[in-house]
């Protein structure tokens, strides 16, 4: 078992009363987390992990961490506070991304490399479903209700709806090239899929899973074939996107009512994915090229710094700390 690399810094922060809130990074090369400390905006641990890292997520009460360790076939359950690896959980062969049920109990694993999506029963540590997907799944999402799962694949082009009450699919929607990322918003209304190499991002109706949008990307001198959308996530209240555009070094703010891009944002280079601090004011990217996270003011729409992590940043995650 792997034990935590603790900074001096790290040791000093323990030991206060008031801890910063945080960002948790995957970083795929260097088989690491880096812990961003919010207030100061400096890496403040660096804790090692399975091999090649890439989803991330908290449990419901943040008392638990999972992590997609791809290459190690396996999701591992972290202690955030120690950055002990308390267990591994059945995974299937490289879990690429997962989601975690409303009941806080049920892990959605896509497994690349078998086509399949794994259900994990994270208290009992079973396997309880194993379901048949497209050819290299990787986004996965679950409405607010726990009644729907969806996992992406990458090759077919789908979106595979799955019942959780049955662990069967009841649908398969098309969508353009390479689906990498999942969210279900608006209450569970609407889900949104991003294409990577299709440039796109497709708009569904949840209740009829009919597509009701398409989004398209356009920066100025930049080939289309660089403006790769890929992960995204939603400010408060669902008005607007911000989308990682991957090797264009650029995130798209798109308006979720009308549908349009009303402005794109200079951030590092290859930006995967993100997420937000507490009041959702500030974003943060994983830029996998240039192995570092932008800043993103979200009212001014401006990225204000720039903070040096591991090799090939992926993931992240929020953390508050109290």
């Amino acid at each position: 078992m792997k034990l935590p690399i603790l900074t001096t810094l790290t040791a000093a922060l323990l030991s206060t009363t008031a801890l910063a809130d945080e960002i948790w990074v995957t970083n795929e090369k260097d088989d690491t987390i880096s812990v961003i400390d919010i207030e100061t905006m400096e890496v403040v641990r660096t804790i090692e992990t399975g091999e090649r890292p890439r989803g991330i997520t908290f449990s419901k009460d943040f008392s638990v961490v999972y992590i997609c360790a791809s290459d190690s076939d396996a999701v591992q359950v972290m202690d955030p506070n120690t950055g002990e690896i308390l267990h591994d959980l059945p995974s299937g062969e490289d879990p690429e991304q997962f989601v975690l049920h409303p009941d806080n109990r049920h892990l959605y694993i896509a497994n690349e490399d078998d086509a399949i999506t794994t259900v994990v029963d994270t208290e009992t540590r079973t396997v309880v479903a194993q379901i048949d997907v497209g050819i290299e799944p990787e986004g996965m999402a679950v409405s607010p209700d726990g009644k729907i799962a969806i996992t992406t694949s990458e090759t077919t082009n789908m979106a595979h709806w799955i019942d959780t009450e049955t662990q069967t699919l009841f649908a398969n929607t098309l969508v353009d090239s390479r689906p990498r990322h999942a969210e279900f918003v608006k209450d569970g209304t609407e889900l949104w899929v991003s294409a990577e190499i299709g440039g796109t991002i497709s708009v569904f109706d949840v209740t009829t899973q009919t597509e009701k949008a398409k989004i398209d990307f356009d920066i100025d001198n930049i080939h289309p074939d660089r403006v790769q959308p890929v992960g995204f996530e939603f400010t408060t209240g669902d008005t607007h996107a911000f989308v990682a555009l991957g090797p264009s070094n650029h995130v798209a703010v798109v308006n979720a009512e009308t549908y349009e891009v009303e402005e794109y944002i200079l951030v590092g280079r290859r930006v995967w994915h993100m997420d937000f601090n507490r009041d959702r004011s500030q974003l943060f990217t994983t830029n996998g090229v240039s192995g570092d996270v932008t800043v993103i003011d979200v009212a001014s729409r401006k990225a204000i710094k720039s903070i040096k992590v591991g090799r090939f940043p992926w993931g992240a995650a929020f953390r508050p700390t109290d």
